[in-house]
């Protein structure tokens, strides 16, 4: 049993439920929307179509009911979708069961369930030494109708045109004075963006903010749109939030993510998404934009090690919508967990869900039955696995800078750690079926004759002269070495 293999390695990394940056570098978040990962009812054959966008019926209680699926794959918090009171009408896209909608922040979506059933959620996790990071909205409202004809004593507190910049729409993206400060949406579904440089709007925000995090006993938050609020805006919200904030920027250039990282304290690492993808969704896929991509991120972010890094979210088509390669969508989602920063992983990617553009990628996560033995469900375990060991037995371990220490045009190799508590990660985009074959990797830290275990073939390996690491590669899988030494306790190729 998965869960039996990795329910050990929660208590390695810390029974102190924190929720500081430093924390959450240690932790490995599995990302769901409420509405669609788990029912009340145990369902798993309740009907789901993704494209009537319709709520489906996943509640707090049915997360609360799925932990253990979760933490047998190795993670260590949760990131849910937003729980303020959303728009009620009817519109022309369908219901708010994602969350950024809303038009009540002082109320929750009763869709998902109570005030206590989410408090629960919180007891439910810490219970387990897990983590409960909440997306949270403050760029906007939500109001089924055009932006020319709103009424503004729907929103609570918000409830008057003077908290809101004056209608404009959005069609220059990247003029941020536009993004900033025009509104997102359309004319069925408008969504009021909030003047946040008036300072009552900031009083407002703060103050909330602060109240609701310790209302729900929440350790983090994920900040939708950050690129369309000015930068000033977010170190009060996140000083009055009191915990660690990742936020969205969606955007691949480094030069204009990374600043966003001085006014928060994460943002998700879309600049390595877009080369990780080009990497591994064909088998002639560039490994030298993403060697030289993780470089230029150490070199141009804060600080690394805070970034939310991620292969598929519900913003974006899924890995298995352009290639069902089941070996390719390891390598990838591997990148993710032992790279720098902090794993997110998407409810279904462990299933090799394959929808496409939003609503497709919306999928239930039931209807797979929570099937704990999928190929990406094991290697995910794997690798969280491996992470979780290295940060408990290692030096430093999460504060250590990854770096690419080889690459071919099929293959990357990366190293994180050190003084023998280091991680050699090897992945290959040759694909299933991939050739028999062994590297030879160089700058791996290690010394002659030191005996590693390759975690996810469980092959034994032996250090060359000269500290070079031999690695057996088959069949296009991910290689993922740790110090045999690390391993003991834990039941990571127990024989």
């Amino acid at each position: 049993m998965v869960l039996a293999r990795f329910a050990w390695l929660a208590g390695l990394v810390g029974t102190a439920i924190a929720a500081t940056p430093a924390e959450w570098r240690s932790q490995s978040i599995y990302f769901m929307l409420t509405d669609r990962f788990a029912r009340t009812d145990g369902s798993t054959t309740a009907a789901c179509d993704t494209d009537a966008r319709k709520y489906c019926g996943g509640t707090w209680q049915g997360i609360i009911d799925q932990l253990d699926y979760i933490q047998g794959m190795g993670f260590t918090a949760i990131w849910i979708t937003p729980v303020t009171g959303q728009l009620t009408e009817d519109t022309k896209y369908g219901d708010p069961y994602h969350g950024y909608w809303q038009q009540d922040i002082e109320a929750l979506d009763s869709n998902y369930g109570t005030a206590d059933d989410l408090k629960a959620l919180a007891a439910a996790l810490h219970k387990r030494d897990m983590y409960l990071m909440v997306d949270v909205v403050a760029n906007h409202m939500g109001y089924a109708g055009a932006g020319t004809d709103v009424d503004y004593s729907k929103f609570n507190p918000f409830n008057d045109a003077k908290y809101f910049h004056p209608y404009c729409p959005i069609t220059d993206y990247s003029n941020d004075t536009m993004a900033q400060n025009c509104w997102l949406g359309d004319n069925s579904v408008s969504l009021p963006d909030l003047d946040t440089d008036s300072e009552e709007v900031q009083n407002i925000w703060y103050d909330w903010v602060g109240k609701f995090v310790t209302d729900y006993s929440i350790d983090g938050l994920r900040i939708d749109t950050v690129k369309h609020v000015k930068k000033d805006f977010w170190p009060g919200y996140n000083k009055a939030a009191g915990v660690y904030c990742v936020g969205e920027v969606l955007d691949g250039d480094v030069d204009y993510t990374c600043p966003y990282q001085e006014v928060m304290d994460g943002v998700l690492n879309y600049p390595i998404y877009y080369p990780l993808l080009n990497a591994f969704q064909s088998t002639s896929g560039s490994m030298a934009a993403l060697y030289n991509m993780i470089n230029t991120v150490k070199s141009s972010c804060k600080d690394s090690t805070l970034l939310g890094n991620f292969l598929e979210n519900h913003d974006n088509p899924r890995f298995a919508s352009v290639t069902d390669d089941i070996s390719l969508a390891k390598n990838a989602a591997t990148f993710t967990i032992m790279t720098d920063g902090i794993p997110i992983v998407y409810a279904g990617q462990e299933q090799h869900y394959s929808g496409g553009e939003d609503p497709a990628n919306r999928e239930a996560l039931w209807l797979s039955g929570f099937d704990t033995d999928s190929e990406l469900y094991k290697l995910i375990a794997t690798a969280n696995g491996a992470r979780n060991v290295a940060i408990a037995k290692g030096t430093n371990y999460t504060i250590y800078q990854n770096y690419p220490i080889y690459k071919d045009e099929s293959t990357i190799a990366m190293r994180k750690g050190y003084d023998g508590g280091q991680s050699i990660t090897v992945l290959t985009n040759l694909g299933a079926g991939g050739k028999e074959y062994s590297l030879s990797i160089p700058e791996t830290g290690f010394k002659a004759g030191d005996k590693l275990t390759e975690v996810v073939s469980c092959a034994s390996v032996t250090v060359a002269e000269g500290g070079e690491v031999p690695v057996p590669m088959a069949g296009g899988e991910p290689r993922i070495l740790l110090p045999t030494a690390l391993l003991e306790g834990s039941t990571l190729c127990a024989s």
